[in-house]
């Protein structure tokens, strides 16, 4: 009978469903609907020359004609397979205030790996290291490194 009248005590003091309702929908609701896709990791750029490179050799045709391009950085080389992949990427902040240009999100094939790249990224260490061009598109290019989100395409 003990076990029987704690389990009523404990029913009775849950909260009703209607005072639960709105925190249950407001949990599905941020299931549903993500802020964020993407990872999260910092790029580097590097300069000409690009040639050779890990993943294709001295092949020019191997960069689009936007030079919208990447080397990958040991996160995400994946023994060689990051080779051909493609990335959106996005700056998202960085050490020096408004370097990330507002609303810009640009796709990057990376063609080298950043560890053996001919040029030296501008910081060691980045998850992607991106064309001067393509880093041009979203952040001031005088800034080193910034922090991106990338995802795969």
């Amino acid at each position: 009978m003990m076990i029987f009248t704690r389990f009523i005590s404990l029913v009775c003091s849950m909260p009703s469903l209607r005072e639960i309702s709105p925190f249950l929908l407001s949990l599905l609701l941020a299931t549903l609907f993500h802020l964020s896709h993407g990872d999260v990791g910092t790029s580097a750029h590097y300069r000409p020359p690009y040639l050779p490179t890990a993943c294709y050799g001295n092949s020019p045709s191997q960069f689009p004609s936007s030079n919208m391009f990447a080397a990958a950085g040991e996160g995400i080389w994946d023994n060689g397979a990051a080779c051909g992949r493609q990335y959106l990427v996005r700056c998202i902040s960085a050490a020096v205030p408004r370097t990330c240009r507002p609303d810009q999100i640009i796709q990057v094939r990376i063609v080298d790996r950043a560890q053996t790249s001919r040029s030296r990224p501008s910081s060691n260490g980045a998850t992607v290291v991106l064309s001067s061009t393509a880093f041009g598109s979203i952040a001031d290019p005088s800034a080193r490194l910034i922090n991106v989100e990338f995802q795969q395409v």
